[in-house]
């Protein structure tokens, strides 16, 4: 197997997302006190009102829209809307929390072969969708292979030391 054929750009990991904001401030509270993402330091170059955040090895670079009543409205909750989904040790403990925030959230489960996976949905201040799930009981099987892991970071990283020793031989 050629290196360019399982990772034709040689990406490493993914860096960060950015979302418009109709207020930074807004969602740096957001991300930071319902997240647990820190902020960082951003460029001074930028022209532009914005932050960076950081946290469980993924960037949210938050920018200032030019024009917030543009925006999208926030809608109904939707599973099959774009979102970014992060595991947790306690789907018990998200959910309470949310209740305490008072954070309008819709459940959801996927169900494979006998595993379950838990899933609750909720919007950032700007309705973006955010997940968290037990994904971590679901197991990653390649399409075309017979290799079976589960998402967890661990795992993640050996699959992709043996990516590696794969493109070397």
């Amino acid at each position: 197997m050629k290196e360019s054929e399982g990772n034709p750009l040689h990406l490493k990991s993914i860096n960060h997302i950015s979302l418009l904001c109709k207020s930074v401030e807004e969602s740096i509270y957001f991300y930071q006190n319902i997240l647990g993402f820190f902020p960082i330091r951003r460029p001074g170059s930028f022209k532009f009102d914005g932050a960076w955040l950081f946290g469980y090895g993924i960037g949210i670079h938050l920018l200032q829209s030019e024009k917030p009543e543009n925006l999208p409205k926030k809608g109904k909750i939707n599973p099959k809307d774009n979102h970014i989904s992060f595991q947790c040790e306690s789907m018990g403990a998200v959910e309470k929390k949310l209740k305490e925030m008072e954070i309008e959230y819709v459940r959801a489960v996927v169900e494979e072969g006998g595993i379950q996976v838990d899933q609750l949905f909720f919007h950032d201040p700007d309705g973006f969708m955010i997940e968290i799930c037990n994904c971590d009981n679901l197991p990653v099987i390649p399409l075309g292979g017979e290799v079976s892991r589960s998402c967890s970071q661990l795992n993640l990283q050996i699959m992709q030391q043996q990516q590696q020793i794969h493109q070397l031989v």
